[in-house]
């Protein structure tokens, strides 16, 4: 007769080289996961804040940048810039890339926070195509400065 010993399990038989795989794929897919938490977390940040929201609608409302990029107007990658918030103030240097059916172009906003009211020095867009600059304060600069300076 053969004498037959109980052969061990896969995981007997291989648990010096899993282990060690095994713990560091866990810590590299926690880090991505961690990674990818705090991208998504900065880029709702960003998107959420007011200037980024009032200059798309505004965007939204120019019939001539309307007529130039055409219907629907959408976002087309990532804002960038400087946000910064404190208390109730802050300070906002961004820039963000839209897209139309007929063109590109990039929204460029300027603004300060002071009691918790954004003012906006520059608002305006650069369609990629002409390198077109088109001023979405209009007149409200203007009146502001003009106040300013009586």
């Amino acid at each position: 007769m053969e004498d037959q010993t109980p052969q061990k399990s896969w995981f007997a038989r291989n648990w010096g080289w899993v282990v060690p795989v095994g713990g560091c794929l866990t810590v590299i897919i926690l880090f991505f996961v961690f990674l990818g938490s705090v991208i998504f977390g900065v880029s709702e940040m960003m998107t959420g804040s007011d200037p980024y929201k009032e200059a798309l609608a505004k965007i939204k409302q120019d019939e001539y940048v309307i007529n130039i990029l055409g219907e629907p107007i959408e976002t087309d990658g990532i804002m960038q810039g400087e946000l910064s918030f404190k208390n109730s103030t802050g300070k906002a240097d961004i820039s963000i890339p839209i897209k139309g059916p007929n063109g590109n172009a990039k929204i460029y906003v300027v603004g300060t926070k002071q009691n918790d009211e954004w003012t906006y020095s520059e608002m305006y867009v650069i369609i990629s195509e002409t390198n077109e600059q088109i001023d979405l304060l209009g007149y409200e600069q203007n009146t502001n400065n003009d106040e300013n300076i009586e």
